[in-house]
């Protein structure tokens, strides 16, 4: 089995994350309810891939009548392989979903041989 990308976590996912391969590059897409671009940061040292964030919540004004949602860090870390090109990674936050896309070496790619 493949395994360009392995999540190091053990423990309940928060976030959800979905990673996909397509067209020279892996996409990894984690779900961000209420974190803003400040409060993610994103890191790449040797082969690991970790994404700490953090969630706040307003106080209130007056006194809580109900309250479940709270203030939340996170961190999730996946392991990359040699195949990632470390300078190609990117990152974009829209709408809740932060999108992680880890460009593939060119020689890791697969190529045509032409048969002379």
């Amino acid at each position: 089995m493949d395994r360009k990308m392995t999540n190091l976590d053990r423990r309940a996912v928060v976030p959800a994350c979905s990673i996909a391969e397509d067209e020279g590059s892996v996409v990894a897409r984690l779900e961000m309810p209420g974190v803003s671009r400040e409060g993610l940061e994103i890191k790449v040292e040797g082969n690991s891939l970790t994404i700490d964030g953090r969630r706040s919540d307003e106080e209130p004004r007056g006194n809580w009548l109900l309250r479940e949602r709270r203030h939340l860090d996170f961190r999730k870390a996946f392991t990359i392989d040699e195949t990632i090109d470390r300078d190609g990674i990117s990152a974009e936050c829209v709408d809740g979903i932060l999108t992680l896309t880890l460009k593939i070496k060119e020689a890791a790619k697969p190529r045509h041989i032409e048969i002379s």
